[in-house]
């Protein structure tokens, strides 16, 4: 089996996602290829040589789940680095530092598509059944916050 471009890489590589939160469901995506290949994830990808964060953060969502969406807000960056079992000496199987953003849909239906093989809404008390790394639970939590503020705040209710 060959590496991807994405295995072994010769150093991190950005990804970025975006979390879209309608009715107090986010959108998860279930990925179709590693690194977490068949878990419940934040829809994104990898950016793309000469491309903005946000134009990044939009293409990849409108290949995931056939949304159109504008990006928001900012939400957090992290890396994500996953070594081979016993592979303490070796360099990592893949090294992405990601950056998430707060997006709102702007067109488009649901659907997966790209690496996305399922895409589901979610409620934030439903997240644990999706068995997302603490990572995403966090993000989409933080996600959730920042989506009930702004509601909150552009609809007069600022008693936050």
């Amino acid at each position: 089996m060959t590496a991807s471009s994405r295995e072994y890489p010769e150093r991190p590589i950005v990804g970025v996602g975006g979390v879209v939160i309608e009715n107090g469901r986010a959108l998860l995506i279930r990925r179709g290829g590693e690194p977490l290949r068949g878990q419940w994830s934040i829809p994104g990808g990898t950016l793309e040589l000469g491309e903005s964060l946000e134009h990044g953060v939009a293409r990849e969502l409108l290949e995931e789940t056939g949304l159109q969406v504008k990006v928001v807000e900012f939400l957090e960056v992290f890396d994500r680095i996953f070594v081979e079992p016993g592979g303490e000496n070796r360099s990592p199987r893949f090294h992405f530092v990601i950056v998430d953003y707060l997006c709102e849909r702007i067109a488009g239906e649901p659907r997966a598509g790209g690496d996305a093989t399922d895409v589901t809404f979610a409620a934030e008390d439903e997240l644990e059944r999706f068995h997302l790394t603490a990572t995403a639970t966090r993000v989409l939590r933080k996600a959730f916050a920042l989506s009930r503020r702004r509601h909150a705040a552009t609809s007069g209710n600022l008693a936050l």
